[in-house]
């Protein structure tokens, strides 16, 4: 196995927020999404992410600034050495990598 750094934001604002690492074992062909869920279920269940490609097949939910670019989180893989992930720059921050990225029209 190897390893890779996530270094992940972490808050509810971009003003107060901070930075938090984790080490993720992980296998050649994994996702950082897969990297994230594992930290989820292993490590920090608090960690705000967002997906629904597992159960419904939707795109979009897990887009995210991976060291610097915008990235679907379920396409980009984990690699040696430090990540940075960071919630989209020009959306609202909810939570952690969530941001809101409905546009007016799909918002009820």
């Amino acid at each position: 196995m190897k390893t890779a750094h996530l270094k992940i934001w972490r808050g509810s604002s971009r003003e107060d927020g901070r930075y938090e690492e984790f080490e993720v074992a992980f296998e050649d062909g994994d996702s950082v999404l897969d990297g994230l869920v594992r930290i989820r279920l292993h490590q920090d269940p608090d960690l705000a992410i967002r997906f629904s490609c597992f159960n419904a097949n939707v795109c979009k939910e897990c887009m995210m600034l991976i060291d610097g670019n915008v990235e679907y989180a379920c396409i980009a893989k984990l690699r040696e050495g430090l990540i940075q992930l960071d919630p989209l720059a020009n959306s609202p921050l909810l939570r952690d990598l969530v941001t809101d990225t409905l546009s007016p029209k799909e918002r009820l």
